[in-house]
């Protein structure tokens, strides 16, 4: 009878302990943001309206029409006057890069942003156990993740990682690879750092295609601290609750519509197509269709369920109707305010923060961040989704328990989002918005680009020529 006792109490201490270990085990799964650190260049690179224009009539192969396409691009673009550029623009040598340049610009950039993480965090570069680098059109060898365990002298042991290719979707493709990572080893930090190399990649020609690039996109970049260890809970910022990828590569029509080519007369540059915003549009929906039943209440999935069912009735019992689809975008009948707090939009351009929020029933509250993000620093690529959560921040928006809904996209082409939880009040910490948060929104967005180059509109070609 004592042996049958003891064999029972035994099997229920070790179920116990199996069920313990589970548990914890799970625990050790979690991805914590411990702290980032958005890039601000210095003041010598600001690219205000003057210089604006005399980089762009630097450019021989522009005609009238080209001068004029830009103009309107910019002035719709939302952005401003106080984005960054490479240094090479400065000296006159867009045209002209070299390597040189391309690996000084992520140099200048990853010496001061991770040096300022590593401190303000108080971590050791030793103690970093995974290093994770994405930049998309710039890849060295040596690789700019072995620059960086260069120059801090990181272990020899360190899980290296470097991202090339990905996009503007970059930052959260690695940010699965880290949480992957993490479920298999436990009390881990992971150093996440995202930027886009600028300098070799300015497009000289006369394609409207690929000089639209020249409008949106800026110099920027971010580091990022991550751990599973769970005794550091209380030291993080955000928790990630849940990560999806959607990839449409294998469809042509969306593999084509961004992409890294050479025009007509040899010149490198980006190339945009027309049906980028029809792509991104289904790319977007196929992610909403997944990541909504992680995100969202139950109520509100049964609501959606039954006004869908209602609509097939009434489209069965009702003659069809001719849809405008026109605007590339039509409003959810999901209402994702009942899962999510904060949005954290892609600041591609003002047309892209202007479907998604369509598209997702936001109000202006809900998309400021991401229009200020794009006026401010413009498109940084991968890194502009920390601007925006840095404004979030700044504007102290972000209180313990909120949910943060962040959206990507990217060439390839990919819609990427996640959800992150607020772990604890965040008070508006300096950061990359420094003393300037308390002048947004400014009262107007109004473009200077039209206050001073708006005249060439109703110009002839000669006297654009004499501009020359």
């Amino acid at each position: 009878m004592e042996s049958i006792i003891l064999l029972y109490v035994l099997s229920v201490m070790y179920l116990s302990f199996l069920v313990w270990k589970l548990f914890d085990q799970r625990r050790d799964r979690e991805c914590y943001i411990l702290n980032y650190e958005c890039y601000k260049p210095s003041d010598d690179r600001m690219l205000d309206t003057q210089f604006c224009g005399e980089i762009i009539k630097r450019n021989k192969n522009l005609g009238l029409n080209e001068y004029k396409f830009l103009l309107k691009a910019i002035v719709s673009s939302g952005i401003g006057e106080q984005t960054y550029a490479p240094r090479n623009m400065f000296s006159g040598r867009e045209a002209t890069p070299t390597l040189m340049d391309g690996i000084s610009e992520m140099e200048e950039f990853f010496q001061d942003s991770i040096a300022k993480l590593l401190d303000r965090s108080g971590i050791s570069p030793k103690q970093i156990d995974v290093l994770v680098v994405n930049v998309s059109m710039l890849a060295t060898v040596p690789s700019l993740s072995a620059r960086i365990i260069n120059y801090y002298k990181m272990r020899e042991d360190i899980k290296v990682f470097n991202l090339t290719g990905m996009g503007c979707s970059a930052s959260l493709i690695s940010m699965d690879l880290i949480r992957n990572i993490f479920k298999s080893h436990k009390n881990k930090f992971a150093l996440l750092v995202t930027s886009e190399s600028l300098s070799p990649n300015w497009y000289s020609g006369n394609d409207k295609s690929m000089i639209l690039a020249n409008c949106l996109f800026r110099s920027g970049g971010c580091a990022i601290l991550l751990t599973n260890n769970r005794s550091l809970k209380n030291k993080a910022i955000l928790k990630l609750k849940c990560l999806v990828r959607t990839h449409h590569g294998a469809k042509d029509e969306a593999f084509d519509c961004c992409t890294q080519k050479e025009d007509d007369e040899g010149r490198l540059g980006f190339y945009l197509s027309k049906s980028l915003p029809k792509t991104a549009t289904r790319a977007f929906i196929d992610n909403l269709r997944e990541i909504s039943p992680k995100i969202l209440p139950v109520r509100e999935l049964l609501r959606v369920m039954l006004v869908t069912l209602i609509k097939k009735l009434k489209k069965n019992s009702c003659p069809k109707s001719v849809n405008d689809s026109s605007t590339g975008a039509t409003k959810s009948v999901v209402n994702f305010r009942t899962g999510v707090d904060h949005f954290c939009l892609h600041t591609g351009g003002k047309a892209v923060i202007d479907g998604i929020g369509l598209s997702l029933g936001l109000t202006e509250y809900d998309l400021e961040p991401a229009r200020m993000t794009l006026h401010r620093f413009g498109n940084t690529s991968a890194s502009s989704l920390w601007y925006v959560l840095a404004y979030m921040e700044a504007k102290k928006r972000l209180k313990k328990d909120d949910k943060v809904f962040m959206i990507s996209f990217g060439a390839g082409f990919k819609c990427n989002s996640c959800l992150w939880e607020v772990v604890r009040d965040l008070e508006g910490s300096k950061n990359v918005w420094g003393g300037s948060i308390d002048g947004y929104p400014p009262e107007s967005l109004a473009n200077p680009f039209m206050e001073r180059f708006g005249w060439i509109r109703n110009e002839d070609i000669s006297t654009f020529k004499s501009l020359q």
